[in-house]
């Protein structure tokens, strides 16, 4: 079972800066079974993985950056998704 994690400040940043978006309510995007993960080899290095997850999560959809390692989720940052990224998401929507 995935165990996740945050910033406490980093949070409250995201929640200001982001309309509203708790790194509580971000979690919940693990729940979309047809959410995206996408590997980000920019920001990834030898020693963190970092993924960035589309997914929907009460009606809003959502781009979480992520730190991965083993069965723990760090949030980095959450926030409502820009065009491309709800077209990427609904294209194909059928078949994931």
């Amino acid at each position: 079972m995935l165990s996740f994690e945050w910033d406490p400040d980093k949070e409250k940043h995201n929640i200001e800066k982001h309309n509203g978006i708790s790194f509580r309510i971000a979690v919940k995007v693990f729940s979309d079974n047809k959410r995206i993960e996408k590997y980000d080899s920019q920001h990834s290095t030898f020693d963190e993985e970092r993924w960035n997850v589309i997914g929907m999560v009460d009606d809003i959809l959502l781009v979480v950056y992520t730190e991965v390692d083993e069965n723990r989720v760090r949030i980095i940052s959450a926030r409502p998704a820009e065009k491309e990224e709800i077209d990427e998401y609904f294209n194909n929507y059928d078949t994931r």
